[in-house]
């Protein structure tokens, strides 16, 4: 669905909205917008973002891309940031169950705590439902009485309710960043556990993910020690998914996981690094966290086999032989990571192939190719967004990315205006 008409519609009814609701569009593309665009941190389009107070607060627009969703949606977001609760009703209306809901308790609404409350769901209001109250006894669980101004916070798992009275704005962001999140995020088909999955894996933490078939009869004995192990690692920088393998074959294929590896616990850190343990039974999970933790794990990397034979012109690359062929080869290398499918790939296959055989006399010069769809790379070495992606390696180790038209001609002087007299293999600095 196109958002142009739609927003046209949306803006055409909230013209009479009261409060007045303005929709507004800039064409990011004109040269003469593109200080505003960069303002704003335009990186794609369309991107719709909410002003407020003359543009000094900015928050993204998270709602539906349909006029009468936008509709509603902005109605929402003109209203005050947290709702009162006088009555069951009100409490109802602002509370999901299924949801984080998030309520300030006072004794009045005025002074400091109710004024950086209602600062905290101004800035948070498009993730979170904010009510205040008089009346702690109109809420559900936690205690109906309560000794001094307190923020609950409501959620659908877990201890299902928090209290916390700390109402430094940084302490009441924080108390509800952490609280907010699962101890374990459950990644399976049911849609109110999505935005939970979204915000773990935004998350800066390490991901440890636990992959089962959740119609096993051990899935319980697996669930029990991984939760007891994450609540021990918590504020540990490690953040907790469990999986069921019929949700999560977006994740397999994208981290190139096979089903007959589950049960299997897997981790991802934030440089990209990956390790693995498959068909573990639940005893061994804690061991191997420790472990993990200590750094005694080595990462793990998919990688396709290394050939047996490899004498074509432009030699076969794949992970694991990666390290010895071309970062620790004391050679200058240039390696193309490609995708099978990619057409401008194959355009460049027989260029390569003759760049190749230019060099074929020179024993310290390597043109090479790598599957990038197949075999995991060092992504704190190479950055791979799109195919063709060429690198050179020179034999001191030092990596430059080619940024020119493809041609032959180019790439070989491309490589000549970087390569340098091969050195022993042992005198290269281990990047890995």
């Amino acid at each position: 669905m196109k958002l142009s008409p739609e927003y046209e519609k949306a803006a055409s009814i909230l013209s009479s909205h009261d409060p007045p609701v303005i929709l507004a569009k800039v064409d990011a593309s004109h040269e003469a917008n593109e200080e505003l665009a960069s303002e704003y941190e335009i990186t794609h389009i369309p991107t719709v973002k909410i002003l407020r107070n003359g543009g000094k607060n900015l928050q993204e627009y998270k709602g539906p891309r349909e006029a009468d969703g936008i509709v509603a949606y902005l109605e929402k977001e003109v209203a005050p940031a947290s709702a009162e609760i006088k009555s069951l009703e009100d409490a109802t209306s602002v509370i999901d169950e299924n949801k984080i809901s998030i309520v300030g308790i006072f004794t009045e609404f005025s002074g400091e705590e109710f004024n950086n409350f209602t600062a905290l769901a101004e800035k948070l209001r498009s993730d979170f439902d904010f009510g205040h109250t008089l009346y702690p006894k109109l809420l559900p669980r936690g205690e109906s009485s309560v000794n001094g101004p307190t923020v609950r916070l409501l959620k659908p798992f877990d201890e299902r309710s928090v209290d916390f009275q700390d109402f430094h704005v940084d302490a009441l962001e924080k108390f509800v960043e952490e609280a907010s999140v699962p101890t374990v995020t459950l990644f399976n088909k049911d849609p109110s556990n999505h935005p939970f999955v979204i915000k773990f894996f935004n998350s800066p933490n390490a991901k440890a993910m636990l992959f089962l078939n959740f119609s096993s009869e051990l899935v319980d004995g697996f669930k029990s020690k991984f939760y007891d192990l994450a609540v021990r690692y918590k504020g540990n920088g490690i953040s907790f998914l469990i999986g069921d393998i019929e949700a999560s074959q977006g994740p397999f294929q994208y981290f190139r996981l096979k089903d007959e590896q589950v049960p299997l616990i897997f981790i991802l850190n934030n440089d990209g690094q990956k390790y693995l343990k498959s068909n573990l039974e639940p005893d061994h999970i804690g061991p191997w966290l420790k472990e993990y933790k200590d750094g005694n794990l080595q990462p793990f990397m998919n990688s396709e086999p290394i050939p047996e034979t490899n004498n074509e012109p432009v030699k076969v690359i794949v992970a694991d032989s990666l390290h010895d062929l071309v970062i620790n080869s004391g050679k200058n290398v240039l390696l193309e990571f490609y995708a099978p499918w990619c057409g401008d790939c194959e355009k460049l296959a027989p260029i390569l192939d003759e760049v190749a055989v230019s060099f074929e006399n020179d024993a310290n010069m390597i043109i090479a190719k790598l599957d990038a769809t197949a075999n995991d790379i060092p992504t704190h070495i190479f950055e791979v967004h799109g195919y063709p992606t060429l690198y050179f390696k020179s034999a001191s180790g030092k990596f430059v990315k080619y940024d020119g038209n493809g041609s032959k001609e180019d790439i070989i002087d491309f490589i000549r205006n970087n390569r340098e007299n091969s050195i022993q293999p042992e005198t290269v600095k281990d990047e890995l």
